[in-house]
């Protein structure tokens, strides 16, 4: 047996059970954000990287004030599996990281095993984040970039953060841990349309569908028309009974349930 450590990846040469993971977050959160769900995928031999985009997380100091859109998000997915040089590869996108995650997928093809999507966004080419969420908050994620300029980040609305993670939900001090980390979204990268060609149609992709009531603070629950998609067109689907943000609130039924579609081939 041989092992190769990295920043985000361990490696394990001689398991055929295990799966290469490529977990991406969604807006305003960053990889630190996943660190339960991840350690828990390697303690069972699997290989997990949580890239941060950039302008989040410990990378929200990059680019400020400058142009930060989904075609650089997208890079940040590429550019993880390149360099980790990574094949077979289980990409996961949660909320607004299935944005990224499905252009990154159609541009790595082969290099990809499936996709599995965490209460998240679909795109269909053509399409940008702000067409698939809520007219009320699109609308005003638009009006702030004509104001701002391009560079603007958008601030997660205070009643979304009590609808997403409410208070005595978790620990108090776990729950100020987990906020305070929270960084404003690069607005740009919900205005940019998703271009495809095609390729990410033939993948497997799975869904998972958070079923408790929060995300619908936005004005809407965006997530839905995407779950709905899902079944219609027979995705395997699993249903975890929790908000939005399955990893904060059941890491350990959240693992196993990525563990058990990332062995669907």
């Amino acid at each position: 047996m041989w092992t190769i450590l990295s920043s985000c990846c361990t490696y394990s040469a001689d398991d055929s059970t295990m799966s290469t993971f490529v977990i991406v977050h969604g807006a305003w959160g960053g990889g630190w954000e996943w660190s339960d769900v991840a350690g828990r995928l390697r303690d069972r031999g699997h290989i997990v990287c949580t890239p941060t985009l950039t302008g989040l997380g410990e990378r929200s100091h990059l680019c400020l004030d400058q142009r930060v859109g989904l075609s650089t998000h997208v890079e940040d997915v590429v550019a993880t599996v390149e360099f980790e040089r990574l094949e077979g590869v289980v990409l996961c996108g949660a909320s607004y990281g299935g944005m990224p995650v499905t252009v990154a997928a159609d541009r790595l093809g082969d290099r990809v095993r499936s996709i599995i999507y965490v209460d998240a966004l679909v795109p269909l080419s053509g399409q940008c984040a702000l067409d698939l969420l809520p007219p009320t908050f699109a609308t005003a994620v638009r009006h702030g970039i004509e104001a701002h300029g391009a560079g603007w980040r958008v601030s997660i609305p205070d009643d979304l953060i009590d609808a997403l993670v409410p208070p005595g939900s978790i620990a108090a001090a776990t729950r100020r841990n987990y906020l305070a980390r929270l960084r404003d979204h690069p607005a740009a990268s919900l205005a940019d349309p998703a271009t495809l060609a095609g390729v990410v149609d033939r993948m497997l992709r799975s869904f998972i569908r958070c079923t408790a009531p929060g995300v619908e603070r936005l004005g809407g629950d965006p997530i839905a028309p995407m779950a709905t998609r899902a079944r219609e067109q027979s995705w395997p689907f699993r249903e975890i009974p929790t908000r939005h943000d399955p990893h904060v609130f059941e890491p350990k039924q959240l693992a196993e349930l990525l563990e058990e579609l990332g062995a669907i081939s």
